[in-house]
């Protein structure tokens, strides 16, 4: 089960709510070679972390099947952001989409990104409130950590 967090909180390069974004991205998701969306979370708003004059988030998270690679699904979901028109710039900007792998299986793992499971995953309410509407029993395999309920 691969476990990906989807968030937005500008509108995507051609236009879009940040929700229509994110909606946007799980079809781009599913378009990835090899790769199945199982199920997705429900939609939640969020402040921006750390706390900033940012419009709100739009969050949610996508479990996924199928067979790839860290590095190969990294870089298709980095393709997707740029396709929104995500640019990097500074650290905790606002985006168009912001795409972060938060789990792949057992997979542990701490260089070469991505870092797995993503290291702030669970300290993160924006995450947490969507996981665990896809995989309520999920536990972070490096800390045996749930979501909790």
């Amino acid at each position: 089960m691969i476990l990906v967090a989807i968030g937005a909180n500008l509108p995507r390069q051609g236009g879009g709510t940040p929700l229509e974004t994110c909606r946007w991205a799980v079809g781009r998701i599913a378009a990835i070679p090899g790769l199945r969306v199982t199920a997705v979370s429900d939609w939640y708003e969020s402040a921006p972390v750390p706390p900033s004059g940012q419009p709100p988030y739009v969050n949610g998270v996508a479990r996924v099947e199928g067979a790839i690679g860290p590095a190969a699904l990294l870089a298709a979901l980095q393709a997707i952001e740029a396709e929104a028109g995500r640019r990097r710039t500074v650290a905790n900007a606002a985006r168009p989409l912001d795409l972060d792998i938060v789990a792949m299986g057992a997979c542990v793992r701490d260089a070469p990104d991505p870092v797995l499971p993503h290291p702030r995953a669970l300290q993160r309410a924006f995450v947490l409130l969507p996981l665990r509407d896809v995989a309520p029993d999920w536990r972070d395999p490096r800390t045996g950590q749930g979501v909790g309920a």
